[in-house]
């Protein structure tokens, strides 16, 4: 598999996909590439716009994208994909849609066969087990909460340590530790900002500035940086 699953799109004052869309080019590669799009997370917006917003910044780095909602066939379209782009927004209305168009078992083919999988936000979700490390609302039944299950852990993307000042709710890491409590043989990895991971050659690497912070039930959680062994992750 080649797996590029970055935890946000957009860092706070940049433009959308700018600080990873270097990250993209080398993955795909020198050779123009025209990537399969997947924009059903999208939901305050058209596919058409969430497609031209992608579309740009693939252009700007020598590939090209198209959305799978200009095909007739989506399955046929996943089959003949030469890489498969799955944007953020809502998991929940993502994993629906993927699952209403029968995409699950064609998307699994392909990555496993080797053929490039680049997500973002709900669209790395999507790679994990099931989505319910997902921070979205759940604004549409999804008919279920396996997803790809192509990682055997779980990632929460756009991890925080702390809520925002003056706000009186849970932290994050007090949502995932209740995660655990009912998903005791769960793995689950915060995924800073502008932090990814990228899986290739049987192995699994980090970047980004920030460590990556891994939770199990009733362990003390630790941190992992860049330079460290993510074999521990793909073993679990």
């Amino acid at each position: 598999m080649r797996l590029l699953l970055i935890s946000n799109s957009t860092m706070a004052g940049e433009p959308y996909l700018d600080y990873c869309k270097n990250d993209i080019a080398a993955f795909l590669g020198e050779k123009k590439v025209t990537a399969l799009f997947i924009p059903y997370a999208g939901v305050t917006m058209t596919y058409d716009e969430y497609e031209a917003k992608v579309k740009s910044r693939f252009n700007e780095v020598g590939h090209d994208a198209i959305s799978i909602h200009h095909f007739d066939d989506p399955v046929k379209a996943v089959n003949e994909a030469e890489a498969i782009v799955v944007g953020g927004g809502s998991t929940w209305h993502l994993l629906h849609e993927v699952r209403r168009n029968g995409l699950i078992a064609p998307i699994q083919n392909k990555a496993t066969k080797g053929v490039p999988y680049i997500g973002w936000s709900a669209g790395s979700n999507l790679t994990c087990p099931t989505i319910k490390t997902t921070n979205d609302m759940p604004i549409i039944d999804p008919k279920g909460f396996d997803a790809l299950n192509l990682i055997p852990f779980q990632i929460n993307p756009h991890y925080l340590d702390k809520n925002a000042q003056g706000h009186g709710g849970e932290t994050r890491q007090q949502r995932i530790e209740e995660f655990l409590v009912v998903n005791q043989d769960t793995t689950v990895v915060g995924l800073r900002e502008g932090c990814m991971f990228i899986y290739e050659n049987g192995k699994l690497t980090h970047k980004g500035e920030h460590s990556c912070r891994v939770f199990q039930y009733d362990k003390e959680f630790y941190e992992l940086a860049s330079s460290d062994d993510f074999k521990c992750l793909m073993d679990v």
